[in-house]
């Protein structure tokens, strides 16, 4: 197709927008030297090599890059499966480790993982920092599998206790890192799309240990087999990642311009390198001998991105999600629906909510979808409110609760659950990029143990309805946020995004 050069866009288009930024100190001289006249001159007979490499650039494939995706999503994957394994079968492991109606106990051995991913996140970002991505990934599932092979042999409370805190680590590192490699490997075109299948992985993960705990349920000393299982996949992550490739950026921000280079071809294919390259050069490389300080992610030109990464995850865990998590089987019981019912339909409505969210993540955007998701899942709660209000009205009360946490879920997954671990790295510059995600992720982990620690007693104090209704306040609190300081990122690039968002120094 011939390019029409007198379109807005080629009009608008100048030739040093298309050098190589290496090259325009001497392009600018050049303008200097010679007259205007000349150099639209210039400009005219340059056009048609513009437009060429225009269309050569726009849209590279997106299919060199998606078995890297796919491999790293396995993190994600480890990490679901890993947060759902003891629910089904603690009673069982209790039984048999020796710490039957110890409350106190059976809490340790679901909420201790937390424990260990708080300290895998806050080391995240230094760690891919400082020995890249893929070996980051290779890391992480280290202390999955050591983990999982001692609380799968383990005979007592102490043995389990240290596995999961083992596991803990390699949860918390794994998602920030799957966040941070997602991004900076995908084309700009689809990078929400390949996003979302960080939460589909978790999803999937989490249905994943249902459905293994249900097969071994009647198995004597069957709660063993679902820690084993889960050894494959993250022995699969640490050796497919050996033939994964490592981030651009990353590279780039080390100095290692050749093997970048090299990286974005496997990438985006050889004709997108250049291009690939021109925008890296264009933001702050961010290499510098002493990195970024602790500090600077806390005051002056980076407070905002971090400022607005930090409250989208305190945002989304202050709504209630865990919450709605923790009390459904409770609500489910009360309309007469098994818990392993109960535990599919909260399955299948995240994973469908996830489904659509890949579909549309690409093409109504990442604020679109946030906003939406946060009003809905306001209104979801209000359903809750108004179930929890009227109890004496029978059944129909309680079938409207179930409504309500089904619509909550699916909502969650459609925009709060998938968005702000994509929408992160994206705003962040590269310079930064790893660090501020750890200190984001650890605000996650922080605001989710307290969540999870203070849910029963204000349940007991507060009761349904109040502590629904402050969820709800909050789901609206999150919506006013996203509307007033969120930026759309879809389809641009990192750079593109870096210096739109950042104050010149």
């Amino acid at each position: 197709m011939r390019p029409n050069h007198n379109s807005a866009v080629y009009k608008r288009l100048m030739t040093r927008e298309l050098l190589d930024p290496f090259d325009r100190d001497d392009e600018e001289t050049a303008g200097e030297t010679f007259s205007p006249c000349f150099m639209r001159l210039i400009d005219r007979i340059l056009l048609p090599y513009q437009a060429s490499l225009l269309e050569e650039t726009s849209n590279p494939s997106w299919r060199p890059s998606l078995p890297h995706v796919c491999v790293a999503t396995l993190s994600s994957f480890l990490f679901g499966y890993h947060l759902g394994v003891v629910n089904e079968p603690l009673e069982s492991i209790s039984m048999e480790l020796g710490f039957t109606g110890n409350t106190l106990a059976e809490g340790f051995v679901v909420s201790i993982c937390l424990g260990g991913a708080l300290i895998g996140c806050l080391f995240s970002g230094w760690i891919a920092d400082g020995i890249g991505r893929r070996r980051a990934f290779q890391l992480s599932a280290l202390p999955m599998i050591v983990g999982a092979c001692l609380s799968a042999s383990t005979g007592n409370l102490q043995g389990m206790l240290l596995g999961r805190f083992l596991v803990g680590m390699g949860m918390g590192l794994g998602p920030p890192v799957a966040a941070l490699y997602v991004t900076e490997v995908s084309p700009s075109f689809v990078r929400g799309t390949y996003g979302s299948f960080i939460q589909i992985a978790t999803c999937l993960g989490l249905i994943g240990t249902l459905l293994v705990g249900i097969s071994v349920k009647e198995i004597i000393g069957g709660w063993r087999i679902c820690f084993w299982v889960s050894i494959a996949p993250a022995a699969l992550l640490a050796f497919c990642m050996e033939y994964c490739a490592e981030s651009p950026h990353w590279l780039y921000k080390h100095g290692r311009i050749v093997e970048a280079e090299a990286e974005f071809d496997r990438l985006l294919g050889g004709s997108q390198v250049k291009s690939a390259m021109s925008e890296l050069s264009r933001s702050d490389r961010g290499d510098d001998a002493d990195g970024v300080k602790f500090s600077e992610l806390l005051y002056g030109r980076y407070f905002r991105v971090v400022f607005i990464g930090t409250t989208l995850f305190a945002l989304q865990q202050l709504s209630g999600i865990n919450a709605v998590f923790y009390f459904s089987s409770v609500v489910f019981k009360r309309a007469g629906v098994p818990s392993n019912m109960a535990n599919k339909c909260i399955g299948l409505a995240n994973l469908s909510g996830s489904i659509i969210a890949m579909i549309l993540m690409d093409k109504l955007g990442r604020k679109v979808l946030l906003f939406g998701s946060f009003v809905g899942m306001a209104a979801a709660m209000g359903l809750q409110v108004f179930a929890a209000s009227y109890q004496i009205l029978g059944s129909g009360t309680v079938y409207l609760s179930v409504c309500g946490m089904l619509i909550f879920v699916f909502t969650f997954a459609l925009g709060a659950g998938p968005v702000p671990g994509l929408l992160l790295p994206e705003i962040f510059p590269n310079k930064i990029r790893d660090k501020a995600m750890a200190i984001c992720m650890s605000v996650h982990w922080v605001i989710n143990f307290f969540v999870g620690l203070l849910f029963l007693p204000a349940l007991e104090l507060l009761g349904a309805k109040i502590l629904y209704t402050i969820f709800a306040c909050f789901c609206l609190t999150a919506a006013a946020f996203v509307r007033r300081n969120v930026v759309e990122t879809k389809g641009r690039s990192l750079q593109e995004i870096e210096i739109s968002l950042l104050p010149p120094h």
